[in-house]
């Protein structure tokens, strides 16, 4: 997607993007996955063969060893699904720099056939758990994800508090929410406020926090709009709302994301777009001398209107306090 609209948008603000210390290791093990999402920027499915190799596990761990990363987010798909995603997460808590990991999760996975041991697993690898959860009502939640996705949802959430999570130190449970729609989202305080009460009131359900993200006009979502003649609206949308206080705080300034191949992207977003780094030919991450991330610039397109719009948006939630928000009419 073309960058140059937003590069010209940063410029206008007296601003760049280029990466920073590299903190935190995002890793895409492939797009297999129970559920097909109508916002699945990653195009998921149960039909989806990209899928990591325990060898290319082998290769990133081996690059992981050379750095001082601290954090590791593992994301799909359903990660969960890969066959080596036990060994993965294994071999990475055997690590001594790698204070947190993080999985990515859609809860359904949790209760479905062959995956029972997973949410147990989790617990006992002392893994930050981050869920899908698009609301806390039903219809919104099956209308984004599936008929009966909300109620497996439930069951799995209630499954992890059983565990311990949200409820034992080291046990992190956080949601995100997703607009179902072509609207950016509401303030994530408010609505986290919201979501606790509501799943505490009606399902006796704790989490920690929840991330507010912004559907990014890429993948399936961009494809249903589309569809629907509403792409341009919602693009329009998105750099009306642009926030120059979001850039800061921008994930591909602090984060690495890898494929399920290895290759090297400034985030997953970039990576679903196959805009990757090259020298001469793709660049994967064990190409990388992992002391000379920090200052490259950053690969720019009109999709990075979706992180910098309202609040901001990143795989961490909103960036910006509702304060911090301009042009509140346009979100």
């Amino acid at each position: 997607m073309d960058g140059v609209s937003f590069s010209r948008t940063l410029t206008d603000h007296g601003l760049a993007l280029r990466r920073a210390k590299t903190e935190i290791l995002q890793l895409n093990v492939g797009k297999l996955c129970d559920l097909a999402c109508v916002h699945c920027h990653v195009n998921a499915g149960p039909k989806r063969k990209e899928v990591i190799t325990r060898e290319t596990i082998d290769r990133i761990l081996e690059w992981l060893t050379q750095t001082d990363i601290s954090t590791v987010d593992i994301t799909g798909g359903a990660p969960e699904m890969a066959p080596d995603f036990r060994y993965l997460i294994e071999e990475l808590r055997k690590m001594p720099q790698i204070e947190t990991l993080i999985d990515r999760c859609n809860l359904t996975i949790l209760l479905k056939l062959g995956h029972e041991w997973v949410a147990e697993f989790l617990a006992g690898q002392r893994v930050k758990i981050v869920a899908s959860m698009p609301c806390y009502q039903p219809v919104n939640v099956n209308a984004q994800r599936g008929d009966g996705v909300f109620d497996l949802s439930i069951r799995a959430l209630q499954l992890l508090n059983r565990l311990g999570y949200a409820h034992q130190p080291g046990l992190i449970l956080d949601l995100v929410y997703n607009p179902n729609g072509e609207f950016l989202p509401p303030d994530q305080t408010e609505l986290e406020a919201d979501y606790k009460r509501e799943l505490k009131l009606n399902f006796d359900i704790d989490f920690n926090r929840l991330y507010t993200i912004t559907n990014m006009p890429i993948g399936r979502f961009a494809a249903r709009l589309r569809h629907n003649g509403r792409l341009a609206a919602y693009m329009d949308r998105l750099k009306e709302a642009f926030n120059p206080a979001s850039v800061a705080g921008l994930m591909c300034r602090n984060t690495l994301s890898v494929s399920w191949r290895g290759e090297i992207y400034d985030c997953d977003f970039n990576q679903q777009l196959r805009m990757r780094w090259r020298n001469e030919n793709p660049l994967f991450v064990w190409d990388l001398d992992p002391e000379q991330l920090e200052g490259r610039a950053v690969m720019l397109g009109s999709h990075c209107f979706g992180c910098t719009a309202g609040a901001g948006s990143s795989c961490g939630g909103a960036l910006v306090a509702p304060q911090d928000v301009p042009n509140q009419n346009a979100v």
